[in-house]
């Protein structure tokens, strides 16, 4: 085939089109290539994935899924075989991936929040990255942050008290668990260093105490 890599999508995901005959090694080179001038159209999409043209060992498709990886934003949540009702096949599978990864691990949000930004989940949500002041989080879940909790944060939106709120650096203007409400005093507490804490309900309050394996044991997740 002229083109040893074609692309083609619908609404769910794409379809990876790949020549027949052509060798591994030098296909994989051709795949980076196709993917790395297609980046930007993928952006970071969350999409299933077919193969056609030839069929792939489970370590190629590994292989291929690497590349894609490191080529683009792109995450492939899952794998579809061919069938004839392609596009509905990608519906369905990619929904029940989704709603998996949703159910195991919450979702992710990669970046650093500014002051006017909402981030809202369905679910727990982790933050790779600072919440700055301004800013603000709601969860029906727990909310996790990786970085710097300077903004304002609502967990247990739906009113679920057993939620929590875990930070690498607890600063927070405000923190919220179901329909209590704490806030940070007037002011800042000057502390010898930064530890990762989380903030909990117990007994008509919430509790900020420093994250260690004792309060994880005591605390009803």
């Amino acid at each position: 085939m002229n083109n040893p890599v074609i692309i083609k999508g619908n609404k769910y995901g794409i379809v990876v089109v790949l020549d027949a005959f052509m060798k591994f090694d030098e296909l994989k080179e051709k795949i980076a290539e196709k993917f790395r001038d297609s980046s930007k159209f993928f952006s970071k999409a969350q999409m299933a994935i077919s193969f056609e043209g030839r069929a792939l060992s489970n370590e190629e498709q590994r292989t291929i899924l690497d590349i894609i990886a490191e080529e683009t934003e792109l995450h492939v949540v899952c794998v579809v075989e061919n069938d004839p009702q392609k596009e509905e096949v990608f519906k369905k599978a990619l929904d029940e991936k989704l709603m998996e990864l949703s159910n195991t691990t919450g979702q992710f949000y990669k970046g650093n929040l500014r002051s006017g930004q909402v981030l809202e989940s369905e679910t727990s949500i982790i933050v790779i990255g600072d919440v700055n002041p301004g800013a603000r989080i709601v969860s029906k879940g727990n909310i996790i942050v990786l970085g710097s909790l300077k903004g304002t944060v609502f967990a247990g939106a739906t009113g679920n008290s057993n939620s929590f709120v875990v930070a690498l650096d607890m600063n927070p203007v405000q923190i919220r668990i179901a329909d209590t409400i704490a806030r940070s005093p007037d002011k800042p507490i000057k502390e010898a260093k930064k530890e990762a804490k989380i903030a909990f309900f117990e007994d008509g309050n919430i509790y900020i105490e420093t994250l260690n394996k004792e309060v994880l044991n005591d605390i009803n997740l």
